[in-house]
């Protein structure tokens, strides 16, 4: 069975609903996991995407904040969904396919402006996260899963403009990539997007503060799709939507797709 997946932090899924259609439309994925919904699961605007063919939905919401979902083509069985260091926040639902396969939909803390734990309480939870997915996964190893989102980390030298620049910008600095490095090992997860397009400049992000952000082309890869290594090779066609963050009022996030082939 071959499926195409994509992830998207849609920043409002009820302001941007025209984009996700658009998205569907156009480009017709199996999948679609959306990050930072900022909405209750029963205000999700589900009729348009349901006449799309998009029947199935699993999610978590929050007013105003946070919010993750999983639209499906395809039947899916809720696997359940955690509340990462205790934040009380909804950043993680997970799904079953008909064949088997889990899909994980994270959104992992910003973390806020400062790189400091002990002065900026945002990045400490991000860190605290990123350990306890670590501790997750090495106490229960993956099998057969998929793990995708706005996991807010650019881990690559090549995932930023500017390596030099943004080491102590949060999102890029030492310590987080490290986090996140120890996230990928213990579940023996396997960088989908970066196994199919494994050189160059990469980017998922661009700050709204660019007024010409195409131009400009100061992003980041913030959203990333993973596989379990036993389903990592059955992985391709991996590609990001640039175009979509220069639709009308669009998230500052593009789409990144990956086709399996189980």
């Amino acid at each position: 069975m071959a499926f195409t997946l994509a992830t998207w932090n849609i920043n409002s899924v009820r302001l941007r609903e025209e984009l996700v259609l658009k998205l569907l439309r156009e480009e017709a994925p199996d999948v679609l996991c959306l990050q930072e919904c900022k909405s209750p699961v029963e205000k999700i605007p589900t009729e348009g995407f349901a006449a799309l063919g998009y029947t199935h939905l699993v999610a978590r919401g929050q007013k105003g904040y946070n919010g993750v979902a999983i639209l499906s083509k395809l039947p899916l069985e809720e696997a359940g969904a955690r509340d990462w260091a205790g934040l009380g926040h909804a950043r993680h639902v997970a799904a079953r396919l008909p064949n088997g396969v889990v899909i994980h939909n994270f959104y992992i803390p910003a973390g806020g402006d400062i790189a400091d734990r002990e002065v900026n309480e945002k990045f400490g939870q991000k860190l605290d996260f990123l350990t306890e997915m670590r501790d997750a996964f090495r106490a229960d190893a993956p099998q057969k899963s998929i793990l995708v989102g706005d996991l807010n980390i650019a881990p690559r030298e090549d995932d930023v403009w500017s390596h030099k620049q943004l080491l102590k910008v949060v999102s890029h600095t030492p310590i987080e990539v490290d986090h996140l490095a120890q996230v990928q090992e213990a579940g023996n997860w396997v960088d989908v997007t970066r196994k199919d397009i494994p050189e160059g400049l990469l980017y998922s992000w661009w700050s709204y503060r660019a007024r010409d952000w195409d131009e400009a082309d100061k992003g980041r890869r913030l959203d990333h799709i993973w596989a379990t290594a036993d389903i990592a090779n059955a992985a391709h066609s991996s590609r990001i939507l640039r175009a979509a963050r220069g639709w009308e009022q669009p998230s500052d996030h593009a789409p990144v797709f990956a086709t399996i082939d189980l």
